[in-house]
């Protein structure tokens, strides 16, 4: 049985124990994913956030309006099977990190990625053990070997659930130490999405904002907020 298309036809929603996780029944009738699957969440308090987004449901079901039953369908149908080829997508931003490309200037804005991205660097080289060379301008450069597997095994730690929370951390972000950071406690959300930002900031604060520019950011900031969440949940 596949509701995802469907108007509303139930009257409560709730969240039932299943083998590996819980469960989201309908007046009693599992809830599936897009490609039929049971929707089985790893945790209880994910199962409720994603009953409460089908309780809110008013006439047609709107995937739009349930970002967590989205990104949990995703986990299922998406994720899962394909884990090593996303968790290796993922890895890679190593490879290309924001916080390793440096303005040229002016002055303030080169003391400004460093004060707030030199720390995440070292952070990075003495928890991860991946030590990774900042340089100037847009240019690629290689990053040690060994800190390049030490990251893509950081990533591969993580559950299909927890990768599908940490997929919108990296790439709304454009950094996976900032994620990794995120998700180990090193940062909150908020303080990493404007650490994320600070090149557009200082244009902001030169030339001023654009108003669909800032609606876009918006949004993306809560994205980045809902996915930290997600994956809060996911333990």
């Amino acid at each position: 049985m596949s509701v995802w298309s469907a108007r509303r036809f139930w009257a409560a929603a709730s969240v039932v124990p299943a083998e590996g996780g819980f469960t989201v029944q309908l007046d009693g009738r599992p809830v599936r994913t897009p490609q039929k699957a049971l929707l089985v969440l790893p945790t209880e308090g994910l199962a409720r956030e994603v009953a409460a987004e089908w309780q809110a449901v008013d006439g047609k079901v709107d995937p739009g309006q349930m970002p967590f039953t989205r990104m949990a369908n995703s986990a299922i149908d998406k994720v899962a099977p394909q884990f090593d080829a996303v968790a290796a997508m993922l890895a890679e931003y190593g490879g290309s990190d924001l916080l390793c490309y440096r303005a040229e200037g002016p002055q303030a804005l080169v003391d400004r990625q460093a004060q707030g991205w030199d720390s995440l660097l070292h952070w990075a080289a003495d928890t991860l053990g991946a030590p990774l060379s900042p340089t100037i301008g847009v240019m690629h450069r290689d990053q040690p070997a060994a800190s390049l597997a030490a990251l893509d095994q950081a990533v591969r730690a993580l559950t299909p659930f927890q990768l599908t929370a940490f997929h919108d951390l990296v790439a709304l972000s454009g950094s996976l130490v900032l994620a990794l950071a995120v998700t180990r406690g090193r940062l909150d959300a908020d303080d990493a999405w404007r650490l994320s930002r600070i090149d557009e900031t200082w244009q902001i604060e030169q030339w001023g904002e654009d108003e669909e520019a800032a609606e876009m950011a918006a949004r993306k900031h809560d994205d980045f907020l809902r996915a930290d969440r997600f994956f809060g949940l996911c333990r």
